[in-house]
Formats: C-alpha cells, sequence, structure tokens
C-alpha cells in the first residue's frame, strides 16, 4: 500500500509562485508513475501534470504549460509540483497520484491510470 502526503498549499496573489510536495511511502518512488491532477468547487478533478518513473518525459495541461513544472527526486521518495505566474483560475484542490504503471517511458493522463491519491492541499489564488 501506496501513502500519498501533500504539502505545500496556501493562499496567495496572481503571479505568486507555489512549490507542492508529496512524499511517497510503502513503496519506492523510482517504480511510480506519478501525476497531479486538481479540483475546483463545483468541477470535475482534472488532469495538471504528469512524470515517467524515468523522470525523461513530462506532460501538461495546455492551461500550465509554461507555468508549471513536475519534477521528481527518487531518493528523497518525493514529487514536486512548481506553480510559477498564478492564476485565480489555478484555485483548486490539488492532489498527487501515483500509479504502478510497468511503462518507464510514459507520462500518464488519465485518472483511470493512478492507483493511488493524496488528501489533497488547497491552493487559492486571489486576483
Amino acid at each position: 500500500q501506496v501513502q500519498l502526503v501533500e504539502s505545500g498549499g496556501g493562499l496567495v496573489q496572481a503571479g505568486d509562485s507555489l512549490r507542492l510536495s508529496c512524499v511517497a511511502s510503502g513503496s519506492t518512488l523510482s517504480s511510480l508513475a506519478m501525476g497531479w491532477f486538481r479540483q475546483a468547487p463545483g468541477k470535475e478533478r482534472e488532469f495538471v501534470a504528469a512524470i515517467s518513473r524515468s523522470f525523461l518525459i513530462t506532460s501538461y495541461t495546455d492551461s500550465v504549460k509554461g507555468r508549471f513544472t513536475i519534477s521528481r527526486d527518487n531518493a528523497k521518495n518525493t514529487v514536486y509540483l512548481l506553480m510559477n505566474s498564478l492564476k485565480p483560475e489555478d484555485t483548486a484542490v490539488y492532489y498527487c497520484a501515483a500509479g504502478m504503471q510497468p511503462y518507464y517511458g510514459a507520462a500518464y493522463r488519465g485518472p483511470n491510470d493512478y492507483d493511488y491519491w493524496g488528501q489533497g492541499t488547497q491552493v487559492t489564488v486571489s486576483s
């Protein structure tokens, strides 16, 4: 069983930056494909970013390309989401997800590709 714990959310102003962290336990991070999703009030959960087990492949939803960066530190069992130039429309609960995918070189965009989820961390961006 994999446990995921997110941190780093908060209340910021438009244009500010935040870095979310997700610490995994119960498995070595190198065996997991990792992703970030978010859910705004009244909306469905949506894909934000993903990173392959190999570090080499990343994927982003169009609305965050050029502003958000996903990275992973397998030695620390931690995945990060650096969010720059935040906008009010980025306001949501952000969830870390882990998938026990066998393929080393793919970043997965679908929620069904992931087996484990964190409890979420709130990000609020004021205008």
